[in-house]
């Protein structure tokens, strides 16, 4: 990455994507990862030269995030703390508003004093903000408020909140502030959910591979070098500043359905697809406009779904897991 010689926080480092941008960023630079470790894909990931430290705690303690912004003095925070996943949202209803809201708040209060040092503040929010039916949705489309008692969508409730406080943030106060939206991230090193990891996994242990419910659902799949890319333009184009970006790969589209047998076929695995009940709310289609992120930032994914499967396997069958 072309970013050097910065003060870098990230809050939810340890996830997917952070640990990710933690490996490619802790070369060059000064980090703090700040994590409760309720997920840990930093155990997998190697970070050379630079200097790195680590508190582990919740976004939900003011203080303690006080004190790590204050003794830190961070110029970029990468905002990755949440709680994410369909499962575990579920379960986890008032935990994910908790978290995803007030830590957001959290966050912005604990900066304030050093506000005018940061030169970029990057928020992640969700695709899921568009709603249960979002095709080739820009950044200009409305954000979805879907029935109150699903559980499901207090995530991207919690989402679309955030959104408006660090937005809120940048009008009010200056905060030089990005929200990106993930349009479907995979590859080597995910934890928690998501459906071409599981898939993955199970074709590398030969066990079947479950499709909630008849497999008609359509996504579109970007993978990971592809999202730290977006990210990276977020944090260097002057540009991004006050704006979301939709950051995604629409040539990765296809049904869930498909995507297993797609992986079946590429692994070469002996697993079977299996049909299962869905027991839960889900986005029927997700398709991204990612022109702004094209014409603003000059994004452009390059990893195309089948070489992004392969290498995703090929990752896991060395691995523990």
């Amino acid at each position: 990455m072309n970013i050097k010689n910065k003060k870098i926080l990230l809050t939810g480092g340890a996830g997917f994507i952070g640990s990710t941008l933690a490996e490619k960023l802790a070369g060059k630079n000064e980090l703090l990862i700040y994590d409760n470790f309720s997920r840990d894909s930093l155990k997998h990931k190697k970070l050379i030269g630079g200097s790195t430290k680590i508190v582990k705690d919740d976004v939900l303690n003011f203080n303690s995030l006080k004190k790590a912004c204050e003794e830190f003095k961070p110029q970029i925070v990468i905002h990755l703390a949440a709680v994410a996943g369909i499962d575990t949202v579920i379960l986890n209803p008032v935990k994910t508003l908790e978290v995803n809201i007030n830590g957001t708040i959290n966050l912005l209060k604990a900066l304030g004093k050093y506000s005018n040092r940061l030169e970029r503040f990057i928020d992640f929010s969700t695709s899921e903000v568009l709603g249960a039916y979002a095709y080739k949705s820009s950044e200009k489309s409305t954000t979805n408020f879907a029935p109150v008692g699903e559980a499901r969508w207090t995530y991207s409730i919690s989402k679309v909140t955030g959104e408006h406080l660090v937005h809120s943030y940048f009008k009010q106060y200056g905060y030089p502030c990005v929200t990106v939206r993930p349009f479907n991230i995979y590859g080597p090193g995910q934890v928690g959910e998501g459906a071409i990891q599981i898939f993955i996994k199970n074709a590398v242990k030969g066990k079947n591979i479950e499709v909630h419910g008849d497999g008609d659902q359509i996504r579109s799949w970007c993978y990971i070098d592809d999202m730290i890319k977006g990210i990276e333009l977020c944090i260097t184009n002057k540009k991004a500043v006050g704006e979301v970006f939709n950051i995604g790969n629409p040539k990765g589209t296809i049904t869930i359905s498909s995507l297993a047998e797609k992986i079946v076929s590429l692994t070469k695995t002996k697993s079977r697809i299996v049909y299962v009940p869905k027991n839960y709310v889900d986005v029927e289609l997700r398709i991204p406009s990612i022109e702004k992120a094209q014409s603003i930032l000059g994004f452009k994914p390059n990893v195309n779904l089948d070489e992004g499967i392969i290498r995703t396997y090929n990752w896991y069958k060395k691995i523990k897991f």
